[in-house]
């Protein structure tokens, strides 16, 4: 009986004695904080009109449509070059072309996925290159130009409805007494090659 009773008093005592490793508190869930906290990131990632309009602030138009209109003898809807920013007498240029839906080419290409046809990118780089050659000796401004060959296109990505096509074209060659000029060109859209022409040729209508 007494070592029945010590045999309790033992196990109860036992109840009262510190864990040899200390218990974690269980801490409270934090939706709240985690919803706050993810409103405050996207908050400090969101940018205003105004900033996204100041990273161009520093691209100056050299060409504007009006004195593009002057160069080239394309008008709507096939003038494809909406401003010159950069500019080599003679050697290079760099122009952008705003692509929007409101053209008449994505009617039917196509209808449920409006993709600029591969072909207009290049006729607007070769636009592009006109330009630059028809402001060179031999060549007189409102001329046609008209597409001899182009050799090496490669399409890299597809261009759509509110992208802008920034285009850069090199004249490697102008032999003016016959009117022959070569070229060279790559378009980007957000910063990646979108198409490519290495090399591309146009004859002076006599």
């Amino acid at each position: 009986m007494k070592l029945a009773l010590l045999a309790t008093l033992a196990s109860a005592a036992t109840a009262f004695v510190a864990p040899s490793t200390p218990i974690t508190a269980r801490l409270p869930t934090q939706i709240f904080a985690e919803e706050e906290s993810s409103d405050e990131d996207a908050a400090a990632s969101y940018r205003s009109a105004e900033e996204i309009s100041a990273l161009t602030s520093s691209v100056e138009t050299v060409f504007s449509l009006e004195d593009i209109a002057k160069v080239l003898p394309h008008r709507y809807p096939f003038l494809l070059v909406d401003k010159v920013v950069e500019y080599e007498q003679g050697k290079r240029a760099v122009g952008i072309k705003s692509v929007t839906l409101n053209e008449p080419h994505f009617t039917g290409h196509f209808p449920d996925r409006p993709i600029m046809p591969g072909v207009l990118q290049v006729e607007a780089m070769a636009q592009l290159a006109g330009i630059v050659c028809l402001q060179m000796e031999g060549a007189e401004p409102g001329a046609v130009f008209f597409f001899a060959s182009a050799d090496g296109v490669k399409w890299k990505k597809p261009v759509v409805p509110g992208d802008t096509l920034v285009m850069e074209v090199e004249i490697t060659k102008w032999r003016k007494k016959f009117g022959i000029a070569t070229a060279t060109g790559k378009g980007y859209v957000d910063g990646q090659v979108a198409v490519e022409v290495k090399e591309m040729k146009f004859a002076l209508a006599k």
